[in-house]
């Protein structure tokens, strides 16, 4: 199994996946030839990517997505509502574009969405599940709910928002409303949060990447250390994790 971050903040989003001879992305926010060059530094050619899952339509995910599908022949998978809230979704090749609900069959590979509670029309989250792997993406939380959890559990790469810092979120230049949809149910996930999440978790991943990092309002030793020290003085602390803070601007790259 291999896991590309090509890059992912409040800019944009994009994530690669391998497994089983499967090749996906999930999210198309950033630029197309800032994919390429990503996948081409890890010997992916565009004729290789079968399919691209969208996890909501929020631009930082989805701004990407026709020069991706111009340069590809990849087939887009998400929810219905996301579908129909798509951005210029009329210049998307209608042929391409299909649907997930709960649980669908890619090759090899089981996918599963799972809700998540954000300010979009259908957000989720996805577990990829391969003969002896999961792999997971939860990010665009507003919190951590039972089935988000759920979906979490038993995941051998986990690729977890911690978005902000509360502190440094209340203190910054956003403007009032915007702090408060943040910091709402419906909004982004805080470090502590998310640390929670994995204190939660029956086993800890083997690798964990720390996603969808605020520039203003978070930083990535803070975000590590957060994560770290509730991990620690809750006893969950696992010597077998590798803990790494996805960027914007570049690429993290895990395989095992």
């Amino acid at each position: 199994m291999h896991t590309a971050v090509l890059g992912s903040g409040s800019k944009g989003n994009s994530v690669y996946i391998e497994m089983e001879g499967m090749h996906i992305l999930v999210d198309a926010g950033i630029g197309v030839r800032r994919v390429m060059k990503g996948l081409k530094e890890i010997g992916v050619t565009p004729d290789m990517l079968s399919a691209v899952f969208l996890t909501h339509e929020h631009t930082d995910h989805v701004k990407g997505l026709g020069p991706l599908l111009r340069a590809t022949e990849a087939t887009v998978y998400t929810r219905p509502g996301t579908l129909e809230a798509l951005p210029k979704r009329k210049e998307l090749p209608e042929e391409r574009l299909e649907v997930i609900h709960d649980e669908m069959k890619l090759g090899p590979l089981t996918v599963k969405a799972f809700s998540t509670l954000h300010d979009a029309a259908d957000p989720v989250g996805y577990s990829f599940y391969g003969a002896n792997s999961k792999c997971t993406l939860a990010t665009d939380l507003g919190f951590i709910t039972s089935s988000v959890q759920s979906a979490i559990d038993g995941s051998d790469v986990l690729v977890l928002e911690t978005n902000h810092d509360p502190a440094m979120l209340k203190r910054g230049s956003y403007p009032w409303p915007l702090k408060q949809r943040i910091l709402s149910n419906r909004g982004h996930l805080a470090n502590e949060e998310a640390a929670w999440a994995l204190v939660h978790m029956k086993k800890r991943p083997k690798k964990l990447f720390l996603a969808h990092l605020s520039e203003e309002n978070n930083r990535p030793e803070l975000a590590k250390e957060t994560v770290e020290r509730v991990l620690r003085e809750q006893g969950a602390a696992s010597p077998t994790m590798e803990i790494t803070v996805a960027r914007q601007n570049d690429m993290d790259f895990w395989c095992e």
